[in-house]
C-alpha cells in the first residue's frame, strides 16, 4: 500500500532525484531566486524549508546534516585556493564552500521569527518553449 508517499517522481530513479533537489536547493540558498517547472517547485519547497528550519537551529549537528542533505564534498583546497584563502580572498571558491554559510548566517537569522512558509513561488504565464512546460520562479521571502 502507498499510504503517505506523496512525493512526485519526476520520471526520474531516487538517486538522481536526490541529487536534483540537492543541486536546485544549493542553487536555490546561493541565488535565493531560482527557475524552474511547477512540479520540481513544489517538491523543492518542503526541502527549502527543511533547510531553513535546520538553519535556524544552529548548532553543529544541523550543519551537519544541512551538509549531508545538500551533498557537499569539502574537497582539499588546491595550493592557489588556499594562497588566496590566507589573504582573505574567498571568491575563487566553488559555490558548495558558500551555501552552507549564507544559509547558517543570513537565512537562518532573517527567519528566526516566523514558523513556517519560507519560499514563495509565483507562476510565469508563458511556457517554455522547448517543450511548453508550466514556468515558475521559487524564492526565499525578504523577510
Amino acid at each position: 500500500m502507498r499510504h503517505a508517499k506523496r512525493r512526485a517522481k519526476l520520471s526520474r530513479t531516487s538517486s538522481h532525484r536526490r541529487c536534483l533537489f540537492a543541486n536546485m536547493l544549493k542553487s536555490l540558498i546561493y541565488h535565493e531566486k531560482i527557475v524552474t517547472t511547477v512540479p520540481k517547485a513544489k517538491e523543492l519547497r518542503r526541502f527549502a524549508d527543511q533547510m531553513v528550519t535546520l538553519a535556524k537551529q544552529n548548532t553543529l549537528a544541523s550543519r551537519r546534516r544541512a551538509v549531508g542533505d545538500l551533498m557537499i564534498r569539502y574537497n582539499a583546497l588546491t595550493p592557489k585556493e588556499r594562497r588566496a584563502a590566507k589573504d582573505g580572498n574567498t571568491s575563487s571558491y566553488n559555490i558548495d564552500r558558500k551555501v552552507i554559510e549564507k544559509l547558517f548566517d543570513i537565512l537562518g537569522p532573517r527567519f528566526q521569527e516566523r514558523n513556517g512558509g519560507y519560499t514563495r513561488i509565483t507562476r510565469h504565464s508563458e511556457a517554455r518553449v522547448g517543450d511548453q512546460g508550466s514556468v515558475c520562479s521559487i524564492e526565499y521571502l525578504s523577510a
